[in-house]
């Protein structure tokens, strides 16, 4: 019993792929071999190789087995040997899944697929955006890059990289340049705002390096820093407490307000803010307007322009970018028009 404790315990120890190996020998070579001992019992390969595999998996259906002394002498080197090294192949399996799992939780694997959002730096902010990216159909799926040891939000849409996202290698494991949006958030773990926004500076340089086109929304705590991102291209600057000061001034003054912005800014309350595409019978923003008005949104903004009621007999430019409110049913009609 303990030379037999022992083989196996160094079965295990082999290499992977030489187990494997050592399987699929064994396997078809007791296929062979019990069509010649018994090919009346056998009397073709595939029978041979499934009363191979219900031995071995101790399936044992009972539909084939040996009768002859030569045969049932091998089917005990199966039970010893066979289903013991299928067993450890089959744990072997289990353990690659449960390491890919694990590898994954820890942010250790690389992400492949394009069109996803990059965000950087985790914080209840960054989980906040999550759930509202999430509800999106534009968007497949996210990636998170932090420092933490696991990932912090469990989703078969997100895939956590864990790393500095000021070293490029880690950018590119997030596949950066396959990315269609990047939110960088700023880093809550250091107190100084110089220093916080210091850091953002240095994670934008290096993603201006990789992928220069990316669409980047930056938030900075300071206004006044945003003169030294002059040389790096950003999109959109957020400045996280200024916004959330405006807004509490705008309630204070106008009682109820706070939930127009809520409606606007997310996806799972009330009418939504939507992008549209310019329909080809569209010539003037009045003709957008009155068709979907019809349908029950409105417009309301070509890109930052939200002068769109005192332009209305102005020619809508080819790449007008179309801003509308209505709700997902209404978004979804204006979809189909023609």
């Amino acid at each position: 019993m303990y030379l037999i404790k022992r083989f196996w315990v160094q079965v295990i120890k082999l290499n992977t792929w030489f187990i494997f190996l050592s399987s699929l020998v064994l396997i078809l070579g007791s296929t062979m071999i019990m069509g010649v001992i018994e090919p009346e019992t056998f009397s073709n390969p595939f029978d041979a190789f499934w009363w191979v595999m219900t031995t071995v998996t101790t399936v044992g259906y009972g539909d084939f087995y040996p009768s002859s002394i030569g045969g049932r002498i091998y089917a005990i080197f199966l039970y010893i040997i066979g289903i013991g090294l299928i067993g450890v192949v089959i744990g072997k399996v289990v353990d690659g899944f449960g390491m890919i799992r694990r590898r994954k939780e820890e942010g250790l694997l690389g992400y492949k697929d394009e069109g996803h959002i990059v965000i950087i730096g985790w914080s209840q902010k960054a989980r906040f955006a999550i759930e509202e990216i999430l509800q999106s159909e534009s968007i497949n799926e996210v990636v998170i890059i932090d420092q933490l040891p696991k990932t912090p939000y469990l989703h078969e849409k997100v895939h956590y990289i864990q790393g500095d996202a000021t070293q490029e290698e880690v950018l590119l494991q997030a596949n950066l340049p396959g990315a269609k949006s990047l939110l960088l958030f700023a880093d809550d773990t250091i107190k100084d705002p110089l220093l916080t926004d210091g850091k953002t500076l240095l994670i934008v340089t290096t993603i201006e390096r990789l992928s220069p086109e990316i669409h980047s929304t930056v938030e900075i705590l300071n206004e006044s820093h945003i003169q030294n991102f002059r040389h790096v291209k950003v999109d959109e600057f957020i400045l996280s407490n200024e916004t959330i000061s405006r807004l509490a001034v705008r309630t204070a003054l106008t009682n109820g307000i706070s939930k127009i912005y809520s409606q606007l800014m997310s996806r799972g309350i009330g009418d939504n803010l939507y992008e549209i595409d310019k329909k080809p019978h569209w010539q003037t923003y009045k003709q957008a307007f009155e068709d979907l008005i019809d349908v029950g949104a409105t417009l309301i903004a070509d890109g930052d322009k939200m002068d769109i009621n005192r332009r209305m007999d102005e020619i809508i430019p080819r790449h007008a970018r179309l801003f509308v409110i209505c709700d997902k049913k209404t978004y979804e009609r204006i979809q189909t028009l023609e």
